[in-house]
Protein backbone atom coordinates (compact mmCIF):
# COMPACT_ATOMS: atom_id res chain seq x y z
CA UNK A 1 0.00 0.00 0.00
CA UNK A 2 1.35 3.44 -0.88
CA UNK A 3 2.19 6.07 1.73
CA UNK A 4 -0.51 8.45 0.49
CA UNK A 5 -3.17 5.73 0.79
CA UNK A 6 -2.07 5.02 4.36
CA UNK A 7 -2.11 8.75 5.09
CA UNK A 8 -5.65 9.15 3.71
CA UNK A 9 -6.86 6.14 5.73
CA UNK A 10 -5.26 7.48 8.93
CA UNK A 11 -6.84 10.91 8.43
CA UNK A 12 -10.23 9.34 7.68
CA UNK A 13 -10.02 7.27 10.86
CA UNK A 14 -9.16 10.30 13.02
CA UNK A 15 -12.06 12.32 11.61
CA UNK A 16 -14.54 9.44 11.50
CA UNK A 17 -14.74 9.63 7.71
CA UNK A 18 -14.36 7.14 4.87
CA UNK A 19 -11.54 7.18 2.31
CA UNK A 20 -12.83 7.39 -1.27
CA UNK A 21 -10.72 5.13 -3.53
CA UNK A 22 -9.14 6.83 -6.54
CA UNK A 23 -11.11 4.46 -8.78
CA UNK A 24 -14.29 5.93 -7.32
CA UNK A 25 -13.61 9.53 -8.29
CA UNK A 26 -12.28 11.94 -10.87
CA UNK A 27 -10.15 14.97 -10.02
CA UNK A 28 -12.42 17.50 -8.36
CA UNK A 29 -15.65 15.50 -8.37
CA UNK A 30 -15.25 13.93 -4.91
CA UNK A 31 -13.04 14.55 -1.88
CA UNK A 32 -10.28 12.17 -0.76
CA UNK A 33 -12.36 11.46 2.35
CA UNK A 34 -16.13 11.30 2.58
CA UNK A 35 -17.39 13.10 5.69
CA UNK A 36 -20.79 14.51 6.71
CA UNK A 37 -19.59 18.10 7.38
CA UNK A 38 -16.10 18.38 5.81
CA UNK A 39 -14.82 18.17 2.25
CA UNK A 40 -11.37 16.69 2.87
CA UNK A 41 -8.49 16.76 0.41
CA UNK A 42 -5.27 15.18 1.74
CA UNK A 43 -1.87 16.25 0.43
CA UNK A 44 1.12 14.13 1.41
CA UNK A 45 4.55 15.77 1.08
CA UNK A 46 8.09 14.84 2.11
CA UNK A 47 8.43 18.16 3.96
CA UNK A 48 6.28 21.03 5.18
CA UNK A 49 7.63 24.58 4.80
CA UNK A 50 9.57 25.65 7.90
CA UNK A 51 7.72 28.98 8.10
CA UNK A 52 4.41 27.12 8.35
CA UNK A 53 5.71 24.82 11.09
CA UNK A 54 7.01 27.89 12.94
CA UNK A 55 3.62 29.61 12.67
CA UNK A 56 1.94 26.58 14.25
CA UNK A 57 4.66 26.38 16.91
CA UNK A 58 4.00 30.02 17.83
CA UNK A 59 0.23 29.49 17.91
CA UNK A 60 0.63 26.42 20.13
CA UNK A 61 3.04 28.21 22.50
CA UNK A 62 0.62 31.13 22.85
CA UNK A 63 -2.52 29.00 23.41
CA UNK A 64 -4.03 29.02 26.90
CA UNK A 65 -6.79 27.16 28.73
CA UNK A 66 -7.77 24.71 25.99
CA UNK A 67 -7.53 27.20 23.10
CA UNK A 68 -7.03 25.60 19.69
CA UNK A 69 -3.78 26.73 18.04
CA UNK A 70 -4.50 28.10 14.55
CA UNK A 71 -2.26 29.68 11.91
CA UNK A 72 -4.02 31.93 9.41
CA UNK A 73 -2.32 32.19 6.02
CA UNK A 74 -3.07 35.38 4.10
CA UNK A 75 -2.08 35.95 0.47
CA UNK A 76 -1.22 39.61 -0.11
CA UNK A 77 -4.02 41.26 -2.06
CA UNK A 78 -6.51 38.45 -1.43
CA UNK A 79 -9.80 38.83 0.41
CA UNK A 80 -9.52 37.94 4.09
CA UNK A 81 -12.46 35.55 3.93
CA UNK A 82 -10.37 33.50 1.48
CA UNK A 83 -7.45 33.15 3.93
CA UNK A 84 -6.38 29.62 4.75
CA UNK A 85 -6.66 28.24 8.25
CA UNK A 86 -4.10 25.69 9.45
CA UNK A 87 -4.97 23.64 12.50
CA UNK A 88 -3.44 20.45 13.87
CA UNK A 89 -5.40 17.35 12.85
CA UNK A 90 -5.97 16.29 16.46
CA UNK A 91 -7.55 19.71 17.17
CA UNK A 92 -9.79 19.44 14.12
CA UNK A 93 -10.86 15.95 15.18
CA UNK A 94 -11.81 17.29 18.62
CA UNK A 95 -13.79 20.17 17.11
CA UNK A 96 -15.58 17.89 14.65
CA UNK A 97 -16.46 15.45 17.43
CA UNK A 98 -18.11 18.34 19.30
CA UNK A 99 -20.28 18.84 16.16
CA UNK A 100 -20.22 22.66 16.02
CA UNK A 101 -22.51 24.49 13.63
CA UNK A 102 -20.84 24.81 10.24
CA UNK A 103 -20.60 28.19 8.49
CA UNK A 104 -20.21 28.34 4.71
Amino acid sequence: MTTWKRTERAVAALLDGQRVPVSGRSRGDAPDIEHPILSIEVKHRQTIPVWLLEAMKQAKAASRDGQVPVAIIHHHGARHDDNLCVVRLVSLATLVAAKPEVAE
